[in-house]
Order: structure tokens, then sequence, then C-alpha cells
């Protein structure tokens, strides 16, 4: 096992976030996703290490406009169809974050690899699968 110097942000949506997603298509009561099918969907996003609670707040609120715009356009790529104002509140709203100090690396034969890419590209990704 190997220590990744990193710290995480876990975020999943919560139901505001899945009646927003819900409300983009008008679909009748079977058809319209629940909670629980897209909380399947978090992200792990890997942070620089953080030593403190008040060190990940404060790095939650420098990034949180990158965070809350990568997973709307996760469900909807047109941005004249997200909420009007993407602001803290918002964000709050939206995702329930879970803060990890650590990071391990499982995988001690598969060495970790870095590939850069952009939101759109990593959408593609998701739909191909």
């Amino acid at each position: 096992m190997n220590v990744v110097n990193r710290s995480a942000l876990s975020v999943r949506p919560t139901q505001a976030f899945v009646d927003w997603i819900n409300q983009l298509e008008a679909t009748e009561g079977e058809d319209d996703l629940l909670l629980e099918d897209v909380e399947r969907e978090s992200t792990i996003y890997l942070i620089g290490e953080m030593d403190s609670e008040e060190a990940i707040h404060a790095y939650l609120r420098a990034r949180y406009l990158d965070i809350l715009e990568n997973e709307l356009r996760a469900w909807e790529e047109d941005v004249r169809l997200w909420p009007e104002t993407l602001d803290w509140a918002l964000f709050e709203d939206f995702l329930q974050i879970e803060f990890s100090y650590l990071a391990l690396d499982l995988e001690e034969d598969q060495p970790l690899s870095v590939q850069s890419i952009d939101s759109d590209d990593l959408l593609l990704d998701f739909e191909q699968e």
C-alpha cells in the first residue's frame, strides 16, 4: 500500500440536485431519477495535502465554483439550462462534501498515472462507457 500525497473531497448530490436533473427533461413518476440512482455517480476530487479542517474549508471556498460547474456539466452541457445563480448557497444546496485527509493506493503493482483532460473529454469518456 502506498500513501499518495493528496487529500480528497468526495462529492455526492443532494435531493435538490436530483430535483434539478429531473426538471431538465419532463418525465412522469417512474422515469424520474431518485437520489439513490444519482448517488452512484459521486466524484472524488484529489486535492493537495491538507492538515486541518480549516485548510480544507478554505480550499473548498476557493474552488467550489469549479466543482459545482463540473458536477452540473456532467448532467447538462448547455449552461443556459443551469441554475441562474451559481454561488456558495447553491453549492451547499446541491452537493454533499466529505473530506479525507489521507489517500492510499492499494494497487502496489500498478503505478499511478496522470493524464490531463478538460471537462468535455471527461464527459465524452463517461458517455461512451
